[in-house]
This record gives structure tokens, C-alpha cells and sequence, in this order.
């Protein structure tokens, strides 16, 4: 079976850190992670292997999350994002926009795995 691989961009170092430990744990492979919006997008632009998921955080440097979703998705309308962010206020924005799941910061590392499970079933890639 094939790993999973995801694409962060998050601007919190600590929190990049803590992706990296708990994704690996958890059977996951790293594609990269960005520290702002505009460099999620030229990131992504350049893999060319597209990640199983994306995980944006919304408040970041230079473009934010919102604008890096909509900048993703032009690139490829296949992706599948997961937005990470402690501001509730945006989630139907970022659904109405093409994001899969909605993570609540903080959130636990069982909460991660189970969205991204979810989000993988949901177009039937299964992760052990």
C-alpha cells in the first residue's frame, strides 16, 4: 500500500514541528511545508507528485489561507484541503470555497488522524 503524503503550509514553526512528529508517527509522508500562503502556492505549483491531502492554516504571512485554497484549487480542483485554523468564523467561507474538513485549533492529535481518515475515504484512498 501506498504511504499517504501531505503538503502543510503553516507559518507556526513549533506547529510544523508538531505536524512532522505526529504525521510521521502516524504513517504519513511530509511532501513539504510552507511558511505562508504565497509560498504554499509556488510550493505546490512545483511537486510534481499532487499530496493525497493539503493542510492550510488560515491567518498566515503575505496571502493567507482563504487565498491560498482558491489559488490550489485553480492549479488542481482535485486537491483536498483541510483548513486548520481557532478562527470559527471562516469555516462556511472555506467550505463554499472547496476545503474538505475544518480543524478547530487546537486540536488533538486522535482529532488530525480521524479528519484526515475521513477526508481520504471520502474519495475512497484508504490509510492503514
Amino acid at each position: 500500500m501506498r504511504i499517504k503524503t501531505i503538503f502543510i503550509a503553516e507559518d507556526d514553526r513549533d506547529l510544523q514541528r508538531l505536524y512532522q512528529l505526529l504525521l510521521g508517527m502516524s504513517g504519513f509522508l511530509i511532501l513539504g511545508i510552507a511558511n505562508n500562503g504565497d509560498e504554499a502556492i509556488k510550493m505546490f505549483r512545483t511537486l510534481v507528485e499532487k499530496p493525497d491531502i493539503i493542510i492550510l492554516d488560515y491567518r498566515m504571512p503575505i496571502k493567507n489561507g482563504i487565498d491560498a485554497l482558491k489559488e490550489i484549487l485553480k492549479i488542481d480542483q482535485n486537491s483536498r484541503v483541510i483548513f486548520a485554523s481557532a478562527d470559527n468564523t471562516i469555516k462556511e467561507e472555506v467550505y463554499s470555497y472547496g476545503a474538505m474538513e475544518f480543524l478547530n485549533k487546537p486540536f488533538t492529535h486522535q482529532k488530525l488522524i480521524k479528519t484526515l481518515n475521513r477526508c481520504l475515504k471520502s474519495v475512497g484512498i484508504k490509510h492503514s
